[in-house]
């Protein structure tokens, strides 16, 4: 590469050590003393001679023409350039290059000093003048595309970079845009994939408008408008020509990805502006358009970290959470409805359902390496764990449930509906069955969500919002021909054996928090989850279906304390099934069971196996924690800190009010649960105290009899449930009295009073 200085008469160490001294100066703000023109001779990248040799002679032409350029006199010299500053000596101090990547280094800092807030305004205006110069004096569009050609990596960067930052300010400032480089846009997006340099030209794309939307400024819109119009049609031939590519049969698949990556990240700007911005334009919507172009490319034979990119982007589109991360808000921003929209999202709703129905979920890369920061290679010294790619896991999970839940809004046939939801439901069970442990085939399908998004709290609640929305639109459309019991139970059966039934859902999210409030707390006052759009269309329907709930709390109880007395040893071979269901009815008419239970939850008969034979547990103390789940007497502390509040004192005495009460429910649990195993036929062979070795008793006294004095209604899943809501409420209360909490949560508390008249209720009829 050769780089020679154009303008003998100033030497390079000189001309390096002005650039050098302006570039501290702008870093900080200062107002420029000297005239603006003294400063374009040495911003101007034609200033150097640089090796272009594939371009062509007239767009690099300029590159050699500096002899008329306006050149600052000496004092203006002595007056910029104070005291040199060495740079680090192993570096090549005065070379071309190095003087080009400072050059294009101070415009963008001098653009970005013009964007800020914070600089002065006689800098700013300084500056301001500085970059109109040298935009008219020269045609630095041409010569910063012209970089795009060098085989310097960084400098093609820098040079992208710069002439986006450029972009946007001639966007900001109402000045025309160069008609060079929109035409270079054009030429170089439509003769795609022969033209290589497209990468630079979405890379500048991308940076424009990301600079839009960090930009404070009123006009955003207005300017995206601006900017979008010479390339709405040429970026949706661009778009096609991408996406239909056969990637098998390409020699350098790199440069496909690259490109693939680049204008995924370009669209998703682009939908982001059409969420939050009032523009409408075609290539703002090309994705929904044509949704099988990206979709077909998860099928493609690529690196996994591409397919996971390209899942999580559709992902987000259904969410329609896309920029979310550009926009420092709660959320989208409230614009006037898009007339297109509820089209737009159902086309990818249904052509994501047809992917999966095409065998889609086969295609994806779950299990594998472990994704590492900087490389693919796990050192030897450590170990690797292996395990299934959660990432996917989710947003595969999420993909699904939403498109069914954006298709459903738009059918009106029940027995469609449900057609569908079996066939999807299942296929997405079956998908995830292999990669949980334990396997879901032994628990509640419905556990479905907590377990696959219980390290994503956002995904999670969108999951289980979606189910919600998918179980009240079939709730109204059946309940025209819901007139038999024989029907609603077989409409309970469909909720629970395709993973959907809300009640079990919310009762799932509940355990995996230990029924702490706080976290509930946290939820509603966070914006970055819908818990509170969840959360008060459930309390609605759980008003309207408390039998429902209050049957599946039941089943959960049955299910927990199968699983202790398993946990205490209850676990042999040799135990027939006549006699674990001999133990089963007796533990149903400890809780009450309605006669109809097992046709209403069809997974409580056999959600643990059956209760097998007693053996001795190793454990010398059993108590009920394991079954009712309750939390230890330390638990999770509030994530609301009260300290400087007058009622810290008194909630802190309430928490140790109802920790001792609650020890003192295990406690007394314990003891009956104890003395009730211990009043069979056979009292030594049932006891709790360990043995020498494990007791195998008769067949006559595996029929273990609970005694109801056992008040499962003071430890179960119901009481835990309205006692998280009862703090809840309280926590609300508090901060709504003093003015802390971020919205007005009156209808909320409302809603958590009713459901708790509605339990007392229900506890003072049984």
């Amino acid at each position: 590469m050769r780089y020679v200085l154009a303008v003998p008469m100033v030497p390079m160490k000189a001309f390096f050590d002005i650039l050098e001294q302006l570039y501290k100066k702008v870093l900080l703000g200062a107002t420029l003393e000297n005239e603006s023109h003294d400063y374009i001779f040495y911003l101007n990248p034609a200033s150097l001679d640089l090796d272009c040799s594939t371009t062509t002679s007239s767009e690099c032409s300029n590159h050699h023409d500096v002899q008329g350029r306006h050149q600052p006199s000496s004092a203006n010299l002595a007056s910029i350039s104070v005291v040199p500053v060495r740079l680090k000596k192993h570096s090549p101090i005065f070379s071309a290059r190095e003087i080009t990547l400072l050059q294009l280094t101070v415009i963008k800092v001098m653009i970005t000093r013009i964007l800020s807030a914070e600089t002065d305004s006689h800098a700013k205006e300084k500056y301001r003048d500085v970059i109109k110069i040298l935009l008219k004096s020269s045609d630095i569009d041409s010569k910063l595309t012209c970089l795009f050609q060098n085989s310097d990596k960084l400098l093609c960067h820098m040079a992208a970079k710069c002439l986006a930052l450029l972009l946007y300010f001639q966007l900001r400032e109402k000045i025309t845009l160069s008609n060079s480089w929109v035409a270079f846009c054009q030429k170089n997006l439509s003769e795609y994939p022969e033209n290589e340099k497209v990468v630079y030209c979405l890379w500048t794309l991308t940076v424009i408008i990301k600079e839009i939307f960090k930009d404070t400024c009123s006009q955003k819109t207005e300017i995206l408008k601006q900017f979008l119009t010479p390339f709405d049609t040429i970026f949706q031939v661009f778009y096609t020509s991408l996406f239909s590519l056969h990637f098998k049969s390409c020699q350098d698949t790199s440069k496909i990805i690259n490109s693939m990556i680049c204008s995924l990240e370009l669209l998703e700007l682009l939908i982001a502006s059409r969420i939050h911005l009032k523009l409408h334009f075609t290539c703002q919507r090309i994705l929904f358009l044509k949704p099988s172009c990206v979709l077909d490319v998860i099928t493609w034979p690529v690196e996994a970290f591409v397919k996971r990119k390209f899942i999580i982007f559709i992902k987000k589109c259904l969410l329609w959470k896309v920029g979310e991360d550009l926009c420092w808000g709660s959320g989208p921003a409230l614009m006037p409805p898009d007339q297109h929209l509820d089209v737009d999202m159902l086309a990818l709703a249904d052509a994501v359902l047809q992917a999966v129905d095409l065998g889609l979920l086969k295609t994806l890369s779950v299990r594998g390496k472990p994704p590492c920061f900087g490389g693919d290679e796990v050192q030897p010294a450590c170990e690797c764990v292996h395990g299934p790619d959660h990432v996917i896991l989710r947003a595969a999970s999420l993909l699904i449930i939403k498109s069914l839940e954006i298709k459903f809004q738009s059918c009106a046939s029940a027995n469609e509906i449900k057609v569908d939801l079996q066939s999807f439901m299942s296929e997405l069970l079956t998908f995830l069955k292999p990669h949980l442990q334990p396997s879901l085939q032994s628990h509640n399908p419905c556990e479905w969500i907590s377990r696959v998004f219980i390290e994503q709290d956002d995904d999670m609640l969108e999951a289980a919002k979606a189910s919600l929305g998918i179980y009240l639109k079939l709730t109204r459309q059946c309940k025209a021909t819901e007139g038999l019991t024989q029907e609603k139970e077989m409409w309970n059966h469909h909720t629970h054996k395709y993973g959907y039934n809300p009640h079990c859902i919310f009762l799932f999210l509940l355990k995996n928090i230990g029924f702490d409030s706080s976290v509930l707390l946290d939820f509603l006052i966070s914006s970055e989850t819908c818990f509170l759009e969840y959360f008060v269309r459930y309390l609605k329907l759980l008003q309207k279906d408390w039998a429902s709930f209050f049957t599946i709390c039941k089943y959960f109880d049955v299910t927990e304390l199968k699983d202790s007395i398993n946990i205490c040893g209850c676990s042999s071979s040799l135990v027939q099934d006549r006699s674990s269901n001999q133990t089963e009815l007796s533990l149903w008419a400890a809780l009450g069971s309605h006669r109809n239970a097992h046709a209403s939850v069809p997974w409580a008969s056999n959600a643990s196996g059956p209760l097998n034979q007693p053996v001795m547990s190793k454990e010398p103390h059993v108590t009920l924690q394991a079954a009712a789940g309750l939390s230890p007497p330390q638990a999770s502390q509030s994530l609301v800190d009260y300290d400087s509040s007058d009622d810290s004192e008194v909630e802190v005495t309430d928490q140790h009010s109802t920790n001792s009460k609650q020890t003192s429910l295990q406690q007394e649990a314990k003891k009956k649960f104890q003395d009730t195993v211990r009043t069979g036929p056979d009292e030594k062979e049932l006891s709790m105290e360990p043995q020498s070795r494990p007791l195998v008793p008769e067949q006559s006294n595996i029929n273990i009899p609970f005694s109801v004095d056992c008040d499962i209604s003071k430890v179960g899943i119901s009481y835990r449930t309205l006692k998280c809501f009862q703090e809840l409420q309280g926590a609300i209360y508090r901060l709504q009295k003093k003015n802390l909490f971020p919205y007005n949560a009156t209808a909320l508390l409302k809603l958590l009073k009713h459901t708790e008249s509605i339990y007392n209720e229900s506890m003072n009829s049984l």
